[in-house]
């Protein structure tokens, strides 16, 4: 892993005694530091801070009066690498090499070495502290390459799959599992799209469950004559019903009555659904569960009088 290391100047004894006892961690491989010591005469200052920091997998702030009253380390160094923690890019780790006011900051959101946020400059042996600092880095490195690793065989895995096709049985449970799970991607997708609708200036949604296993939605254009659409969907039984999952076209419709559904089907190697639908002409659709939600969504609204793209 690579680390960014930000502090004050009026710091660098504090950095030299962090650089000695990463030592192991460098020999290892597991731990490159970065920081702007590297930065070879003639070489411009910004371009090199900030290329070194996008590139690095962690943020080791070394806090301190010196370090909060910096401008370059709070703005510059600081502020971009929370912006790149929020976006899952980097982790920050605070070091609180002085008492100072660093729980006032942006940084007081992360976990503080050494233990308990205790300031290195108060522990009898500081060596303890940088040890107990080092540590935690160890496991961190640890944790992500335990990461790496897990996602490597999961991709493995994936493409071993990818390569076989297994013929299977599906029985009535596999069914009721895959309706439910069919059921709730719809309905999380209508949810969610109707919160996107009431921000576009024009258009009201409207979302309500009516049970577990069904709901109904409403959309208001106000830009056409306020016309509206309604669908109500609900998972059912194809041996008491239309479908597995259906659909109507009106606000609270009861679950014997339809404009369209999806059936649950299988070939020798998946389940997936089947769409119907009284005004449907030619072969029936087979489609993903995603793509169902896709599809009925668009549908809906077009009975509105709005696009989808």
């Amino acid at each position: 892993m690579k680390a960014f290391i930000s502090y004050s100047h009026l710091d660098s004894s504090s950095l030299e005694r962090l650089h000695t006892h990463l030592a192991m961690l460098r020999r290892e491989g597991s731990l490159n530091e970065w920081y702007d010591r590297k930065i070879l005469a003639g070489d411009p200052v910004d371009s090199e801070v900030s290329a070194n920091l996008e590139s690095s997998d962690l943020f080791i702030a070394l806090l301190s009066p010196d370090f909060l009253n910096s401008n370059y380390c709070y703005e510059k160094e600081m502020e971009r690498a929370i912006e790149k923690h929020d976006s899952g890019e980097i982790r920050v780790i605070p070091i609180i090499v002085e008492p100072c006011d660093w729980k006032a900051s942006p940084l007081v959101r992360f976990k503080a070495l050494p233990k308990d946020g205790e300031p290195i400059s108060s522990w009898t042996n500081q060596n303890n502290a940088y040890l107990d600092i080092v540590n935690e880095l160890r496991r961190i490195v640890q944790n992500e390459r335990m990461d790496q690793q897990s996602v490597h065989s999961e991709s493995v895995r994936k493409a071993s799959e990818a390569r076989y096709r297994i013929r299977k049985d599906f029985d009535d449970i596999d069914r009721a599992d895959f309706r439910d799970v069919a059921f709730s991607a719809i309905r999380d997708y209508f949810q969610k799209s109707i919160t996107e609708i009431d921000r576009v200036e024009g258009l009201r949604g409207r979302f309500r469950e009516l049970g577990p296993q069904s709901f109904t939605c409403t959309v208001l254009n106000q830009m056409k004559g306020r016309s509206q659409a309604h669908i109500t969907v609900h998972a059912t039984s194809s041996s008491h019903g239309f479908g597995d999952v259906t659909y109507s076209f009106s606000e609270n419709a009861p679950a014997n009555t339809a404009n369209g559904w999806f059936s649950i089907e299988s070939d020798e190697f998946d389940l997936y659904l089947l769409q119907h639908g009284f005004s449907r002409m030619g072969d029936d659709q087979r489609v993903s569960q995603q793509t169902a939600a896709e599809m009925l969504w668009e549908e809906f609204l077009g009975n509105a009088g709005v696009s989808f793209a």
